[in-house]
């Protein structure tokens, strides 16, 4: 399929938002001849692009600032790419195709993209607007994380997925007088990834390192105290935690405002279509601002392929456009590997394979829907997880070797060897020895 809007090499292509999404995004389009040669990045932090991932080990204190930076300002005037640091984009005026930063500076643009990314969703409770209320999506975030972790006193993170969880376990690593707890609402933490059992593995370790672990915790207000700073956390079972501050890890909003005071198509966030084209055909939006087929976006890995489509329709090469397909997640939580992809929980219809090494940690847990791969949770030795989700991809039949399943790829291919061999026939070396 033909792209359907791509930029002319005279026209100027403005990109709103200077993250993760919008540098992998400049990196694809310098790559191409047929780029467009006037592109201007504005973004509202006073930083080039950094790698969000790794600021829970900066704030740990386990790296530098600057090992997070992904290209200094240097590179990007080299890729002719202006870059504009330090100022927000306010408003977008659709009929002049222009756009104004908080400065008064007006932009024209041929060709739009928004890329203005995320922030904590904040729950709606009394108090939540007090100081000492932090969420942790950047650099400055990072900054007044440590600031609290040297301080001392007791930090609690409201969120038990896995912005909440490093948040915690670098507060805990970087302070040496500091309480922190973690409360989640589920009764289980990651209970989108993670099944009851590596669940629990994951809070038994947290709480012997020195969290404090809360679950099923529902949190109803934030208590000040006169100076009007956060002082106390109400849980609606009557429950009061002391907290010198707090930390909002639950979840993500997209920063869609632009996109609705422009009047697009917005819902949760910005609508687009396959080719990440918005409303308006000469707009696009990307990664956690936008969404597609109703789905929004917080994972990296949708995202980068988001990128490759905007791209190609950008330069106009060849492109099927974007489609939502299945993602595996691995990740580390504070040094614990875990990897996981399909349903968390098991219907009446899965094949529950389990297997769990006590003495190291170790722990897999398999979904089988009619011999075909549906579901894993690893947890600890998580070399096998590619390799599962490549068969559960393809739709393989893997009843003939269930019973290696568990061990992986090595053990389920000795098994379809010998199975193969007896099948034509042919004795097998460990027939032979067995007789």
């Amino acid at each position: 399929m033909e792209t359907i809007s791509r930029c002319s090499p005279s026209d100027h292509l403005v990109i709103i938002g200077s993250g993760m999404a919008s540098h992998r995004l400049i990196e694809a389009l310098v790559k191409s001849p047929t780029r467009p040669q006037r592109i201007t990045v504005i973004g509202a932090e006073p930083t080039p692009a950094y790698n969000r991932i790794l600021l829970s080990p900066l704030l740990a204190g386990e790296m530098q600032q600057d090992a997070l930076t992904l290209r200094d300002a240097q590179w990007y005037a080299a890729q002719n790419v202006t870059l504009i640091l330090g100022e927000k984009v306010e408003n977008l005026q659709r009929d002049r195709r222009t756009v104004i930063t908080d400065t008064g500076r007006t932009l024209h643009y041929d060709r739009l993209v928004i890329a203005t990314g995320s922030r904590p969703a904040l729950p709606d409770i009394p108090g939540i607007e007090l100081a000492g209320v932090h969420g942790f999506r950047d650099l400055q975030d990072a900054d007044a994380l440590t600031d609290i972790a040297q301080q001392g006193g007791d930090a609690v993170v409201i969120g038990g997925g896995l912005l909440g969880l490093e948040a915690a376990e670098g507060l805990r690593k970087r302070g040496s007088d500091i309480s922190v707890s973690v409360l989640q609402r589920s009764e289980r933490l990651m209970n989108r990834q993670l099944d009851t059992t590596a669940a629990h593995l994951l809070e038994n370790e947290l709480s012997q390192r020195g969290l404090k672990i809360i679950t099923g915790a529902q949190l109803t207000q934030l208590e000040g105290d006169t100076h009007g700073r956060v002082a106390k956390v109400h849980l609606a079972d009557g429950r009061q935690l002391n907290a010198s501050s707090v930390i909002i890890a639950a979840g993500i909003t997209p920063n869609a405002e632009l996109g609705h005071q422009a009047g697009l198509r917005t819902d949760r966030a910005i609508v687009v279509d396959e080719w990440l084209t918005t409303s308006d055909p000469a707009i696009s939006a990307l990664g956690e601002c936008c969404q597609f087929d109703g789905t929004t976006y917080g994972l990296v890995e949708p995202i980068w392929r988001q990128v490759e489509v905007l791209a190609a329709t950008l330069c106009g090469t060849n492109t099927q456009g974007y489609a939502d397909a299945p993602s595996a997640t691995k990740l580390k939580i504070s040094g614990v590997a875990l990897y996981a992809f399909g349903p968390t929980d098991a219907s009446a219809e899965h094949e529950v394979l389990s297997y769990h090494d006590i003495e190291r940690g170790d722990y897999r847990r398999l979904l089988l829907r009619n011999g075909q791969l549906e579901g894993a949770v690893l947890y600890g030795d998580t070399s096998q997880g590619p390799w599962y989700f490549e068969q559960a991809l393809a739709g393989t039949n893997l009843n003939d070797c269930r019973h290696a399943l568990l061990f992986g790829a090595a053990d389920v291919a000795v098994l379809q060897t010998i199975a193969a061999d007896q099948h034509n026939d042919t004795p097998h070396l460990s027939t032979l020895e067995a007789a």
